[in-house]
């Protein structure tokens, strides 16, 4: 299948481990209903059907013969053990497999071709999960690997393997783990940056860091991370963290953190987290003393600064100087394996449930997701779990993967109509706080970061707000996906990005014009907005101020559901 992963990331085995989306909805059984009736009409084109099956009855001979060239591709990972190699009979099972796997591509692909765009995502995102579903490498009986594990600890893994599933079944939905419990915890060995909380009303806090530089720049930074899942990815155990990069580049850095709401909540909406943002900027403006600040939004963080832009331009408020976006998307034209989630019914039933139910809850977002990535999401960890035997990786992301929050009804209906009917860029089609939505209005410095193996906010999509804005931009092209790009620390030795000149109109031209740059989009980021930062001047003596004093210790109580008592 052309979807096996190809292109190195940083998560465990290689994995990027995001599974929820900005502006997206997982409503799981539905989808997946929706995209086996897709399969089954590829699957009923009886001349294609014939002319594969033909063609792989041929390439099975050879495979049976000995005279298959059929290889796993570089990079995936399940067919490493030697066995697939050194083996006939093991060899010639990785061959068939791999050959029936490219026949349903192939079909579906002809499927594609023939029908409307989203019926055919729909087949493609169902004849993923059949192909990950039915690899040999699931499958004691079919695995050289955990066969060989069950010999070596006399059975003692697979009697290891059966309480890793009893336990998921009892405490994990049935889904495979993807870290250990208890490992992590927030405030120890997670958002451990030094800093306090100045500011706490009921949608969220505000986090002040403190500088670990003899000099800060005058204007302050403002952090706005996505109401969907927790902060703290960007504030990971120290030296990988976003948060803690930023101070020590003698940055003044403030960071929201949201909420995680209930069904009281369910009201919540854009005009909710856009005030919530220009209330933090009056309060960041206050402690600092300066007039105006620098935002950066991160995936759905990104959707909020920008409706609060729009409104802050039609008003000639000038206390955003710049702002920067990290893999948001806010043209969702670009084609995306989450297309197989934008069917009309698909939509209308996942917005009046979230009507009913005022929330939509972190499993409810989750879990239809990772069943976009099922090698990785999903049977990675059957494997590892269930046939080997073996505790799920202790792994920091992993661990902020796990701990998902719900999103308010209100916000997330307009979420949906945003990616249903792609409202951003349709000038006037949506309102935020009073003010219809007229992007190129947006006239600040802009700096634009996509990641070139995202599958959820894709780059090119990322790139096209870089034409959408009124400012002067730039645009950086981090490796890896969503998550693994966004944490991605200056000591990695595999970080990369490209950059270039003045983004045009084409993504393409612009790509193979860039220059690729060894390390981190993270540094790339610091130059530019050093240069939007002001003087540079000795720090306050003290977090907060008379009127804003520190409440708390970073990282405050939001983070952790804890309420003041």
């Amino acid at each position: 299948m052309t979807t096996k992963p190809t292109l190195a990331v940083d998560g465990p085995s290689g994995q990027d481990p995001l599974v929820s989306t900005s502006g997206g909805e997982a409503t799981g059984t539905s989808s997946l209903g929706e995209s086996v009736v897709s399969l089954l009409g590829a699957l009923r084109r009886t001349q294609t059907i014939a002319r594969e099956v033909a063609r792989l009855g041929e390439e099975t001979v050879r495979i049976v013969a000995g005279k298959s060239e059929i290889a796993a591709p570089k990079g995936d990972r399940r067919f490493t053990d030697s066995a697939w190699t050194t083996n006939p009979a093991f060899r010639r099972l990785m061959q068939t497999y791999l050959a029936a796997t490219d026949t349903l591509d192939r079909i579906v692909d002809d499927y594609g071709t023939s029908t409307d765009a989203h019926k055919a995502q729909l087949a493609r995102f169902g004849a993923t999960i059949v192909a990950s579903a039915i690899a040999p490498t699931n499958y004691l009986p079919t695995n050289p690997a955990a066969i060989k594990r069950a010999s070596d600890t006399r059975g003692l893994s697979l009697l290891h393997g059966v309480r890793n599933l009893v336990s998921d079944l009892r405490h994990n939905g049935g889904m495979p783990s993807m870290v250990q419990d208890g490992v992590f915890e927030v405030g120890k060995n997670l958002a451990v940056t030094p800093g306090a909380v100045v500011v706490r009303d009921e949608v969220a806090e505000l986090v002040q860091y403190r500088p670990s530089t003899e000099k800060v720049y005058d204007r302050p930074v403002l952090v706005v991370p996505p109401p969907i899942g927790r902060y703290y990815f960007l504030d990971l155990a120290p030296g990988r963290s976003f948060v803690e990069y930023a101070v020590g580049c003698g940055l003044q850095t403030f960071l929201l953190s949201w909420r995680n709401p209930t069904a009281e909540h369910g009201e919540w909406d854009l005009d909710t987290y856009a005030s919530r943002v220009s209330e933090a900027i009056d309060t960041v403006r206050e402690i600092t003393g300066h007039h105006d600040v620098n935002l950066i939004g991160f995936c759905a963080g990104g959707i909020i600064a920008t409706t609060l832009l729009n409104h802050l331009s039609a008003i000639e408020d000038d206390r955003v100087h710049s702002v920067s976006y990290a893999v948001t998307l806010l043209d969702f034209a670009e084609p995306a394996p989450i297309a197989a989630f934008s069917g009309a019914g698909l939509l209308a039933f996942a917005r009046n449930r979230s009507r009913r139910k005022g929330i939509i809850t972190s499993r409810q977002m989750g879990s239809a997701f990772v069943w976009m990535r099922p090698d990785d999401l999903v049977f990675n960890y059957v494997v590892n779990n269930y046939l080997m035997g073996e505790k799920p990786p202790a792994f920091d992301i992993l661990a902020w993967n796990a701990d998902g929050t719900n999103l308010p009804g209100a916000l997330h209906c307009q979420f949906l109509d945003i990616f249903q009917d792609n409202l951003l860029v349709r000038s006037e089609a949506m309102s935020v706080l009073g003010t219809p939505l007229q992007l190129d209005r947006i006239k600040v410095p802009t700096f634009v970061t996509g990641a070139i193996a995202d599958h959820l906010t894709p780059w090119k999509g990322c790139y096209r707000t870089t034409q959408l804005l009124g400012g002067d931009n730039t645009f950086v092209l981090s490796y890896s996906g969503h998550i693994a790009s966004l944490v991605n620390p200056p000591d990695n030795p595999k970080a990369h990005h490209w950059a270039g000149g003045d983004p045009g109109p084409d993504a393409d031209e612009w790509l193979a014009n860039a220059n690729r740059v060894q390390g981190t989009w993270w540094e790339a980021w610091a130059d530019w907005i050093a240069d939007k930062s002001g003087e540079h001047r000795a720090p306050a003596d003290a977090l907060g101020s008379d009127l804003n004093p520190p409440l708390e210790s970073a990282p405050g109580l939001y983070v952790r559901d804890l309420t003041a008592q």
